[in-house]
Order: structure tokens, then C-alpha cells, then sequence
């Protein structure tokens, strides 16, 4: 079960909000003018509340008329960023233009839950910070000895009702972030103190990162079991008869004679990822969850808009160099992909089991070989899919592999550009260039795939030198229309990645402390001694404006209310970078694939000095397009024949050098053949050299 998405459901109804109104009222809670002004507009927010949850779960489709009306919802504090609304959504539908004010209106309800009911909710959190790298447990035990708050009562009613219903013996709580770690922990306190038989596990992200140190026994009155990494075989263990005595585990904690254990003395191997099976998602419910969006940036929308199905493509990451990375962590370490043919008969079982047939492939960055042999299964299956996922900007993506993604239904991709300079790259072994970066997004962007890249500020030894070019070299990715989205973060130093194994050679100083309960993101000096905060708020607001395609012009000094030095970066570099040769050469192993249609053929014929030159004609339709290319009446009959062996549908796509050694049986010189301009035309039209 998801209770997540029960409880807001359950919260955030007429029903419900009318009592919070009256409990904040009457525990005069309400002290805030944005709160005052919430409770005093109470019934209008109440009035249209079903509604638009309603609407989020995609039920009222033209409601979204009435909530772009103005004035048709309340609007408090979350409202102040709408001037931006028209533009950033001059090219969204109205649909999403009302998920957006309605996900306000619902934040706008969040804010007045945190300031007078509960100041640990979250519309998509819940007391992340009492479980952030909380290297002691104190905090959180002394939270969860208080009394349930209200919306603990909500969550823990719904637990209780399926508690009842399917009578467990055993109950796994997945953990994912820091911010579904404290209601894990109410859940289970529950669960220990009124069902004492039922066994409890945890797993999932948050302990697989930050509890591989953990010793603190009071974790135990809570959970009987944590569980690391792949979680199948550990809780088939679990799940076995008697586990608790003297059984075998798989990297598993427990308490064992007052002390916790860690225990991983099974001797079975883990499951292979051709064999842990398709996700069930049976049990969900699936026509209930909602779609927002908070903010308008093209790629967090769609990790919050509509439901995806998650599937990988490979366990693990195939570079797994990355210095700020957990590399040494099994969940990246691990590197197995999934044949092609498995991963679309999975995909063909989720879209029969859900009716949805959008995939969000979550890896850690995808294959391109792996990525071009799923496209190439989907187009032969004749599947209508729409997927996105993250990768590395590397150089296999090429325009051509770009394009044949692009038809089997890729819309999206993100990767880590991290900090845009060639210095940092290197030191952080990202494996690319600031130059390969923008080559490969403008194939992406070429082929209509939207990029997002994920930038980084705040590497050790970063100067505000960097800093600085870095946002000149993303100011030009912008201008230059070779990236669409992307969002900055700050370098976190994590336990498990090396630079948190090592950080001396990085040139910081960890600020280590006892670890008995989480341990992920670790406190640091930088020898170096520069604040990076302070970069914070320019680097965003200048991105926000970039995504919008406006500010190119400012100079970079004005985003900032400090003095920075003027960029060393050219303002024509990424153009320069872009400016790139044709090639004349392809690789004779590189595999030849036609996406169009069968042409229409006619014969010609023209007559010169009492000599006779017959010709074929090709007209080919695209879906938006007719073009017609002319070739010489033996070459055209050659490649005409060679056409169908070129379809998708083919279980062996020929060479280049199996079309070139074909074609030199019968004629001379493939390659003038290949590069002339009738050729050319169908290069652009969906002949690809992969």
C-alpha cells in the first residue's frame, strides 16, 4: 500500500479541512496575516477543495477553464510568484496552467497545516529534518514519545483499517528519503505496541545510504529488522518461517542479546535482474494519485506531473567513477543490465496492468548500447510509448542514435553536466568535456529530446573563478538552444563516495562526528576558504530566466549583490564548440537503419546526344513531409531491393560494410554512392548510421 498518497487524499478534503479550521481556531493557533487570511477565506477554499483534487487526479478535465479564471481560487502567500505565470507558461496548455495554480492553492492549504496544526508537514515531505544525516537518534525518539499529532491520528486510522483486513505477519516499511522516515517510525511504534507479534522491516534508499552504521539499540523498539541494498532475497529470508531464530540473513540488522548485529550469513545468491520480475502495482490505486506541479521548470514537472511507470534498465552504473558519487555502494557498484527483449515484455505487462504507457527508467545513468537496442525493440513491436531517463553525456550519442530514441518514444533526458568546467570535470572523473556536453545536447535537442542538466556548485578547490565561467558556460547553453532545463545544487560530501573516503586529497577538512544512528552527508572545511552559499540565489535566479529565454544579455555581474570577477570564457565558445566538421567516414560495423516508409517508384528517362538515361524516381511520405529523391535506374534498383532488409523488423540490420561489399559485387565506389546528395536527403529523413 502507498500511504502516502491515502493520507492526502485523506487530509486534504472538505471533511477534513473544515475540522483543522476549527481545531486552529480554537487552540488559537492562528497568528500569521497569511494564516488570518487563509482562515478567513476558509469557505472559500473549503467550496472547491473535492473538486480540484478531483481534477489533479485527471477526473474533471475542463474544470481547468473555471480554476484559470481569476479570482475563481483563494490565493495567499504561495500566490506572490505569479507575475512569472504568464510567460512561464506562454507555451503550457491551460491544463497545466491550472495544475499549477491549483498545486498553490494546496500549498497555500500546507502552509496553514504547518503553522497551526502540525509544523512537521510537508505537501510532499513530512519532518525531513528531524531524519537528515541525524547522526544521533535523540532528536527522533524524543519526538516519536510525544502523543500522535493529527495528522499521525489520519495516517495511523488507515494503517490500522489494513492492519485488520489482511492480518500480516510481517510489514516492510520503504524507506526512500529523509522525509518518510518519521512516519516509518510512528507507523512501526504502532504496530509494536498494538500488534506485538507482527514483524517489522525497513529498507529502501534511506537506510541502504545512511544507516550502514547504525548502533544505536533504541532503532529496535521500533523495527525488528533493516535490511541493505537489493532487497528481494533479504526479505524472502525475512519472509521465511522462523527467522528470528538462529536463521539466515541477508544483509540484515537486528537486535540479538541487547546488541545490534549486522548479519549476512546466507549463502544464497542475490537474485539476477532478469529474474526479479515485473512490479506489481495491483494493490495501488492507481486512478487516485494526483498530478502537480510546483514550479515551472520543464523537467520537475514532469517528476511530479502524472504517473510513471518505473522500470531500470541496469542495476548499478556502467562509469561508476564519479569522486562526489556513493560508487562504493553496491546500488551503484553493481553494474548488470537487462537484455532489450526482457525489458519491453515488461513494459508490455505494466501497460496492461496499469493502462498507463509512460516509463520513467530510473538509472543511474542508462547505457546508450542498451538504449539504442530498447529503441530499436520498441519500433519492431510497433509500441506506442512515451520514456525518459538519465544518462551521461557521452560521445556514443550520436545525432543518429539521438533520432532513433526520439521514434521509439523518448521525450526527456537529464545528466549530470555538474560544475561547466574542464579542470573540475576531470577532477570529479566525469569522462566528458565541456565541448562533448554541448555537442551531445544540441544531437538531443536536434532530435526534438527535451535536456535537463544537473549542475554543481561548491566542488572542493572551486574558485569563484569557476564559479563564475561555469555560469557563463550554462549562459551559453541557454542562448545557443542546446539545453532546455536544468537546476543547481550544492556539493554535498557524502560517507560512501570518495571524496568522503578520502577527502584530504580533495583539500577539506570533514567535521566527523559519533555516528550511532545516520551517516550520509558529512559537515566540511574547505581549505580553500570560499562561501559558496552566497552563490546560491544568483545562480538560481539566473537559471529560472535562462529556461525562460530571457537575460541573456545581462551581464553575469548583475545577478549577484556582490562583487565577481568578469568571466575568462569567450562568449562564442559553445558556439565554437558546435562548429564542428562533417566526417566523411563511418565505422564499417556501424549498423544501417530505415524509419520511413515504403516509396513510390516511377521510371524516367531523358534523351541526350541519341543517347538514353533511365532514372528512378522515389517519392517517400513522413508523417509531415513528402519528398522525392532521383537516382540513376541501376543504383535506385540496388538500394530499392537493399530497403527492406534496412526495416526495423529485420533481426540482423546490415553493416555499412555488408551494404558496401553488396554494392561493389555489382558497381564501383560505395562511397561516392553513400555521401551523394539523393542520399543525403534520406540521411536527414530518418536513414540512420548507428
Amino acid at each position: 500500500m502507498d500511504l502516502g498518497i491515502e493520507v492526502i487524499l485523506e487530509l486534504f478534503s472538505k471533511k477534513t479541512f473544515q475540522e483543522l479550521f476549527e481545531l486552529a481556531s480554537n487552540n488559537n493557533r492562528i497568528i500569521s496575516e497569511n494564516a488570518q487570511r487563509i482562515y478567513t477565506l476558509r469557505d472559500a477554499y473549503l467550496q472547491p477543495l473535492d473538486d480540484v483534487i478531483a481534477f489533479l487526479q485527471g477526473k474533471k478535465p475542463t474544470f481547468a477553464r473555471q480554476i484559470c479564471t481569476d479570482n475563481f481560487l483563494p490565493q495567499a502567500s504561495r500566490f506572490d510568484q505569479l507575475d512569472e505565470l504568464d510567460w512561464a507558461f506562454g507555451n503550457m496548455g491551460m491544463q497545466d496552467k491550472a495544475k499549477h495554480l491549483a498545486t498553490l492553492y494546496l500549498e497555500d492549504l500546507s502552509d496553514f497545516i504547518v503553522e497551526c496544526i502540525d509544523n512537521h508537514f510537508g505537501f510532499s515531505r513530512y519532518a525531513e529534518r528531524l531524519g537528515q544525516s541525524a547522526n544521533s537518534f535523540d532528536a527522533l525518539y524524543e519526538q516519536l514519545q510525544s502523543e500522535p499529532t493529527y495528522i499521525d491520528n489520519i495516517t495511523l486510522n488507515i494503517l490500522e483499517e489494513k492492519l485488520k483486513t489482511i492480518q500480516p505477519k510481517l510489514v516492510c516499511f520503504s524507506v526512500p528519503f529523509p522525509g518518510n522516515l518519521y512516519s516509518a517510525f510512528r507507523c512501526a511504534q504502532y504496530i509494536k505496541t498494538n500488534y506485538p507479534n507482527i514483524k517489522i522491516a525497513m529498507g529502501g534508499g534511506f537506510p541502504n545510504t545512511e544507516l550502514r552504521s547504525v548502533t544505536d539499540t533504541r532503532v529496535f523498539e521500533f523495527f525488528d529488522f533493516i535490511t541493505l541494498d537489493d532487497g528481494e532475497l533479504p526479505i524472502q529470508l525475512l519472509a521465511s518461517p522462523n527467522p528470528s531464530e538462529g536463521g539466515e540473513f541477508k544483509r540484515t540488522f537486528l537486535l540479538e542479546n541487547g546488541q545490534v548485529v549486522y548479519k549476512n550469513n546466507s549463502s544464497e545468491p542475490d537474485y539476477k535482474q532478469s529474474e526479479v520480475g515485473t512490479p506489481d502495482y495491483s494493490d495501488l490505486h492507481l486512478d487516485k494519485y494526483i498530478s502537480v506541479i510546483e514550479i515551472a521548470n520543464p523537467m520537475h514537472s514532469l517528476w511530479s506531473d502524472g504517473r510513471w511507470n518505473k522500470l531500470t534498465m541496469a542495476h548499478g552504473c556502467y562509469w561508476g567513477k564519479c569522486t562526489f558519487c556513493d560508487i562504493s555502494l553496491d546500488y551503484i557498484k553493481i553494474y548488470e543490465p537487462i537484455a532489450a527483449k526482457l525489458l519491453v515484455d515488461r513494459m508490455e505487462q505494466l501497460i496492461e496492468q496499469t493502462g498507463e504507457n509512460g516509463f520513467h527508467f530510473v538509472d543511474e545513468a542508462a547505457p546508450p548500447a542498451l538504449m539504442k537496442a530498447l529503441a530499436l525493440e520498441i519500433i519492431k513491436r510497433k509500441l506506442t510509448v512515451t520514456w525518459w531517463t538519465n544518462i551521461r553525456f557521452e560521445k556514443n550519442f550520436t545525432k543518429d542514435l539521438c533520432l532513433l530514441l526520439k521514434a521509439s518514444g523518448c521525450i526527456a533526458v537529464s545528466g549530470g553536466l555538474e560544475v561547466a568546467s574542464d579542470r573540475l570535470l576531470a577532477l570529479i572523473d566525469k569522462g566528458v568535456t565541456v565541448e562533448q556536453v554541448a555537442q551531445v545536447t544540441r544531437h538531443f535537442t536536434e532530435a526534438n529530446i527535451m535536456v535537463h542538466a544537473y549542475l554543481m556548485y561548491g566542488y572542493p578547490t572551486q574558485t569563484i573563478q569557476e564559479t563564475v565561467d561555469s555560469l557563463e558556460m550554462v549562459r551559453q547553453l541557454f542562448e545557443i538552444g542546446v539545453l532546455q532545463s536544468g537546476f543547481w545544487h550544492q556539493f554535498a560530501l557524502t560517507a560512501h563516495s570518495p571524496i568522503g573516503l578520502n577527502p584530504s586529497e580533495y583539500h577539506i577538512i570533514p567535521n566527523t562526528k559519533a555516528i550511532t544512528f545516520a551517516n550520509n552527508d558529512i559537515a566540511f572545511t574547505d581549505t580553500t576558504g570560499i562561501d559558496h552559499n552566497q552563490f546560491s540565489f544568483g545562480l538560481k535566479k539566473s537559471l529560472f530566466n535562462y529556461m525562460h529565454g530571457i537575460g541573456f544579455e545581462l551581464s553575469l555581474q548583475d545577478w549577484f549583490d556582490f562583487k565577481i570577477p568578469r568571466t575568462t570564457i569567450k562568449p562564442d565558445y559553445i558556439h565554437n564548440c558546435l562548429e564542428t566538421d562533417v566526417h566523411f567516414n563511418t565505422k564499417p560495423t556501424a549498423k544501417i537503419l530505415w524509419l520511413g516508409t515504403k516509396p513510390v517508384v516511377t521510371e524516367t528517362s531523358k534523351t541526350k546526344k541519341g543517347q538514353t538515361y533511365y532514372a528512378l524516381q522515389a517519392t517517400f511520405h513522413s508523417t509531415t513531409d513528402t519528398f522525392t529523391i532521383t537516382l540513376d535506374k541501376n543504383h535506385g534498383t540496388w538500394f530499392l531491393n537493399v530497403l527492406d532488409r534496412l526495416s526495423p523488423n529485420n533481426p540482423q540490420l546490415p553493416s555499412f560494410s555488408d551494404l558496401k561489399k553488396d554494392f561493389e559485387t555489382q558497381f564501383e565506389d560505395f562511397e561516392l554512392f553513400w555521401f551523394s546528395k539523393p542520399m543525403n536527403v534520406l540521411r536527414e529523413n530518418g536513414l540512420l548510421v548507428l
